[in-house]
């Protein structure tokens, strides 16, 4: 059995479980904090990065999206990436843009947003210009049709239902105006269409219950 270890708080901890969910693949879940000192996580997750998986047999893999091409690889049905090469690169490079242009660069303001932590004005304009000209960008590529990608529900909405809606809050709660929105992304509609698949709803719900779980043993 695979295991999945991390929280749910995390946006890619989100999108590998509900890779898994959409796979039908059986998992247990194991609950590993960010930045762990713990000799065991380190040599699964050499940065401490969450999420990561431990196989059966104590083999390891880190990183959210080549967790989620082993998955595709494991369980090739029901498909998360098109039979095309060209068309599966899409997906891949639509991916690449919600975690590397969008998600990434808007990563600085949660400390702020979400945290309460601090962001320099300075800082603040920056991931706003960037993120400005990324989300220009992405909506030449992104589809939206209903999916991101096209007809299909593809590893890229696994990718774009947990990273986008924390884009749109913390532009939203740092910055003053959702980004997102304010480009014209509708994806408060969009995540919640996702959220209509039960695998979707099986993620927000373990989310839900943890978030409860945890403010009740801080007070």
């Amino acid at each position: 059995m695979i295991t999945l270890c991390g929280m749910s708080l995390s946006n890619y901890y989100n999108k590998v479980k509900l890779v898994l969910l959409e796979k039908g693949l059986p998992f247990q879940e194991e609950l590993v904090k960010t930045f762990s000192n713990d000799p065991e996580v380190l040599a699964a997750s050499p940065l401490a990065k969450i999420p990561f998986i431990r196989l059966a047999d104590g083999r390891t893999l880190c990183e959210s999206e080549v967790i989620c091409e082993y998955l595709e690889a494991l369980q090739p049905t029901p498909a998360l990436l098109p039979t095309d090469p060209f068309e599966a690169a899409k997906v891949r490079e639509l991916i690449t843009f919600v975690e590397l242009h969008l998600e990434l660069v808007a990563r600085e303001l949660y400390g702020q947003a979400f945290f309460g932590g601090s962001c320099s004005e300075s800082n603040q304009q920056r991931v706003r210009k960037q993120l400005t000209k990324n989300i220009e960008a992405f909506k030449r590529l992104a589809k939206f049709s209903p999916y991101i990608a096209g007809d299909h529900y593809t590893m890229a909405d696994c990718a774009a239902w947990a990273s986008l809606s924390v884009v749109g809050m913390a532009t939203k709660a740092v910055l003053g105006e959702d980004l997102l929105l304010a480009a014209g992304i509708d994806w408060k509609t969009y995540t919640r269409f996702i959220a209509e698949r039960p695998a979707v709803q099986r993620v927000v719900a373990d989310r839900k219950a943890d978030a409860e779980k945890a403010a009740a043993a801080k007070g």
